[in-house]
């Protein structure tokens, strides 16, 4: 069974379908070994983690497919990937959608902002036109060569055009064979309650702590009809946070060597699969744990 089938079957089921953001392999172990159906690999965390920068559409196609293949190689929990606008026309799309399943990823979504775009819950995003955000849809559903492959059409009309233009947006999407709606930013509980209500397929939550739209348990995500839920930043905001904490102690102690960590080398590579590479070559000796 591939990736995209086995989201496919997990879509079928009937619970909520968490899916945390990874944002490298490390990342997406973690999302794996914690059991979850699926992981998003984020955008934010992407052009963070691999290229030092703001998610303003920083990050090309090529940045973006090789994160995808990378994490996808990694695990085996389904991958859904944050593919932007496609990166220009319905050509540029087509071929979008042609890397994203040649990567391993079991699916992507994809978004009505003009590129360059910045993240969806930041202020002063522009989006296309109706017509040509449905014209961008209907290219990734025929240029995907597996069936199963997920195309999740997310639109930022919310902010710029209003909410009855977001279900809209939403709805054409669904109707020309996208497989779930993204209504990025509801601005409102209200809101956040109307869209699985007025968009007439499966929807899709994008949380981000912090963002735009207000925070609900994810009990209420799933009592309000959701189909799916992406933690977009946080385990990229814990990441970040023990990243400066560790540098503060470091700054603050010369007990360098008696830092209270986690995991040993050993540990880690335990985690990452070595055993299953120490059985490739049995006469070598298991990997020692490093000293410094």
């Amino acid at each position: 069974m591939t990736s995209a089938e086995r989201l496919r079957k997990t879509l079928q089921q009937r619970d909520l379908i968490i899916a945390p953001g990874a944002f490298d392999c490390l990342s997406a172990k973690a999302v794996e070994i914690a059991g979850f159906p699926a992981l998003y690999m984020t955008g934010m965390g992407t052009s963070a983690s691999r290229l030092g920068l703001p998610d303003y559409g920083l990050a090309t196609m090529t940045e973006m497919v090789a994160n995808a293949h990378a994490i996808s190689a990694a695990v085996q929990v389904p991958v859904i990937a944050d593919a932007d606008t496609g990166y220009g026309n319905e050509l540029n799309m087509t071929r979008t959608i042609h890397e994203y399943e040649r990567s391993g990823a079991a699916g992507v979504h994809i978004e009505d902002q003009v590129f360059p775009k910045k993240c969806g819950h930041l202020g002063g995003k522009q989006v296309i036109p109706r017509q040509e955000y449905i014209s961008k849809i209907s290219a990734a559903v025929a240029a995907r060569s597996n069936p199963d492959f997920v195309i999740i059409a997310r639109t930022d009309a919310n902010a710029v055009l209003g909410f009855d233009e977001a279900i809209a947006r939403a709805n054409a999407a669904l109707d020309v064979g996208a497989d779930l709606a993204l209504v990025e930013a509801p601005e409102s509980l209200h809101q956040l309650v109307a869209v699985p209500q007025r968009v007439h397929g499966p929807c899709v939550l994008n949380v981000l702590i912090g963002g735009k739209s207000p925070l609900a348990t994810l009990s209420e995500v799933e009592e309000m009809g959701y189909r799916m839920t992406l933690l977009s930043d946080a385990m990229l905001g814990a990441a970040v946070h023990a990243y400066d904490a560790m540098m503060d102690t470091v700054k603050r102690t010369t007990e360098t060597l008696r830092f209270e960590r986690r995991f040993t080398p050993r540990e880690l590579f335990e985690r990452l699969g070595s055993e299953r590479w120490d059985a490739l070559r049995p006469e070598a000796q298991t990997v020692e744990t490093v000293s410094q």
